[in-house]
């Protein structure tokens, strides 16, 4: 019998990364390594197609453990996390029955956001009636002119019930400058705000009061690397104006709680939170606190606004599972799973239990909450861990350099760069650079959404006299949406018919392509296995009503089938070549321009199609 002790795979020789390189430039028989196999991510670094453990040496992040200084690793020596539900308020004891009903689902934290004029004592303890205190994490959020009013009631609420003080965990959202961003709302005095805040709850050790919501820039489209570098310099913002107030720096950095959104790069999220958790250490021991722990971080994550969409929806589902699985490996202190019909209704009870036990299948079935930062020691995720570190603690500092980060939205300069990411990365899904399942590739090709679609946006009091730019949080899908929905509208749907003929392979490829492509605008796309003349391809498209005749063949077969094709459909109908020929020079010039292929910008060409058919 073996040695039990006998390390695996000890008769291996180890490979050197020589070796392996010398092997894979082999394999790629004259191609380039790095343009061929490493790849550039959105946050401005390379990733390579592997990693050794030399690519982490040096590293100090290797070094800690889980609870200990500083934090990359967690702040905790275990990988529990509160699953929350948020409940609008609309009226009090509704709220009270769903908050109840829910506790016994699954849920242990609750997110109550309550309208300014609902404030109240009264209100307070019916919304809170017959919740173990200290069982839940209890979660507020209200208009920023009432915040200090709600954070006094609630303290003098729990101090009436005999409850342990240490044991009410949650918080309360107040953040003036998140205001700023979404609403371009200034709110004045949020210093003096802050430091009410952090007395009235002073005997609340574990209720935080001053929040940074960094999931709007999350839901504005900015990248990983943005919305961690400027929630650093947010927090920080947060630190400095508590500390001008008078509060000590642990007193404030106590009571800061980070929102993150937490978008579907599956990796590079996982390493956005053990990034943040190290930079946001270093940045409050810079302030010289007290007690080392006041530089955890506290952080809740949200699944993104960004990418989810209207049209398959269920294909939210996976979206916001890879999204709840990185928050939950990363080891985030909560997690909210927004329901998947978010985009188009107020989310009912069915998708609500789902968003639920998303959470609840990572826990009960998956485990995840019994191994703290199972990624660590991962080459990969190490890496990006420092790399992504790397890029966000640049921006970070180029915004302290130009004066913290109420500077930068006062002038503008946050919302412009994040606004602008989320414009080049819907241009990047315009393209498919980016892909959104169902919307821009693979879409349900007879779904309509129109009817479907119940959420209205209604204009906030809160919105007058708005004196600063805002957030755009147009979602990644809406262009794409905007158009299907037009075609769902018009008089007549448009049908897009496949004429397929000559190379079996080459026209079978080209039609699944070309049927994928156009069905994104929702058009109605005819396949067909294949004529045998161009003649007979054109009449059966007329005879079904074609607006659209794409021809799908090969490279070689198109210099004569698209004059062919051209002369016999005249004007009745758009023709398409699908491909990329190398005599598309030569048909252009016979008056032959409509070509779709992988190069193709989809949103782009489909918008042409749509204004030449009359939808837009």
């Amino acid at each position: 019998m073996a040695d039990s002790k006998q390390k695996l795979f000890t008769e291996f020789p180890p490979v050197s990364t020589e070796a392996w390189m010398n092997k894979v430039t082999a394999d790629l028989k004259g191609a380039d390594f790095d343009k061929k196999l490493v790849w550039k991510t959105n946050e401005g670094f390379s990733v390579k197609p592997m990693y050794r453990a030399e690519d982490i040496e040096g590293l100090a992040q290797t070094s800690s453990t889980p609870g200990e200084f500083p934090y990359v690793r967690g702040t905790k020596t275990d990988n529990k996390w509160s699953v929350r539900q948020e409940i609008e308020v609309e009226n009090i004891e509704a709220a009270n029955a769903k908050a109840l009903d829910i506790l016994n689902k699954g849920v242990d934290s609750l997110g109550f956001i309550i309208d300014s004029e609902d404030v109240s004592a009264e209100n307070i303890a019916a919304l809170l009636k017959g919740i173990c205190l200290e069982c839940v994490e209890l979660n507020f959020k209200t208009c920023a002119c009432a915040s200090v009013q709600l954070a006094q009631i609630l303290a003098a609420y729990f101090a009436s019930v005999n409850v342990d003080p240490a044991k009410i965990k949650g918080s309360l959202n107040f953040d003036p400058i998140g205001r700023e961003l979404a609403r371009g709302k200034q709110f004045e005095a949020a210093a003096k705000a802050y430091a009410e805040l952090v007395e009235a709850t002073k005997a609340l050790p574990n209720f935080r009061v001053l929040a940074v919501n960094a999931a709007y820039l999350n839901n504005a489209g900015a990248y990983s690397y943005q919305e961690l570098g400027f929630a650093l310099a947010w927090g920080n913002e947060v630190l400095a104006q508590a500390k001008e107030a008078g509060l000590s720096v642990d007193a404030a950095a106590q009571n800061i709680k980070f929102n993150f959104g937490v978008g579907s790069n599956y990796f590079m999220e996982i390493a956005k939170f053990r990034a943040a958790r190290m930079l946001w250490a270093n940045i409050v021991k810079a302030y010289a606190p007290a007690n080392l722990a006041s530089a955890k971080l506290s952080a809740h994550a949200v699944t993104s606004d960004w990418n989810m969409t209207i049209f398959d929806a269920h294909v939210n589902l996976l979206r916001t599972q890879t999204e709840a699985m990185s928050a939950a490996l990363a080891g985030v202190d909560s997690i909210t799973v927004n329901p998947f019909d978010k985009t188009y209704q107020e989310s009912d009870d069915f998708s609500e239990r789902i968003a639920r036990n998303q959470q609840l299948l990572l826990k009960e079935e998956s485990h995840f909450d019994k191994i703290v930062d199972p990624s660590a020691g991962s080459y990969y995720i190490e890496h990006l861990t420092a790399s992504i570190a790397k890029q966000a603690w640049a921006l970070f500092l180029d915004i302290e350099e130009k004066g913290g980060f109420l500077a930068a939205v006062k002038s503008g300069l946050v919302q412009d760069t994040v606004n602008s990411a989320g414009t080049t990365r819907r241009a990047a899904i315009a393209a498919r650079k980016e892909v959104l399942l169902g919307s821009n590739q693979f879409p349900n090709f007879n779904e309509k959404a129109a009817a479907k679609i119940k959420t209205t946006t209604e204009d906030c009091g809160c919105n007058e006299g708005v004196t600063a730019k805002t957030l755009s949080f147009t979602r990644g899908a809406s262009e794409f949406e905007a158009l299907r929905l037009a075609t769902e509208k018009a008089a007549k749907r448009p049908k897009a018919f496949m004429l397929t003929i000559g190379n079996l392979n080459m026209r079978l490829a080209r039609a699944q392509f070309s049927c994928n492509f156009l069905a994104c605008a929702g058009y109605e796309v005819v396949d067909n296995l294949g004529f045998e003349t161009i003649e007979a391809g054109v009449e059966a498209a007329k005879a079904a009503g074609a607006d659209i005749i794409v021809l799908c063949s090969s490279d070689d077969e198109y210099a004569v089938f698209a004059p062919e094709a051209k002369a016999a459909i005249g004007d009745k109908a758009i023709l398409v070549v699908a491909g990329a020929p190398a005599c598309a020079d030569e048909l252009k010039a016979q008056g032959i321009t409509e070509f779709i292929n992988v190069r193709s910008n989809v949103l782009g060409t489909l918008t042409a199609y749509s204004k030449k058919l009359g939808i837009l």
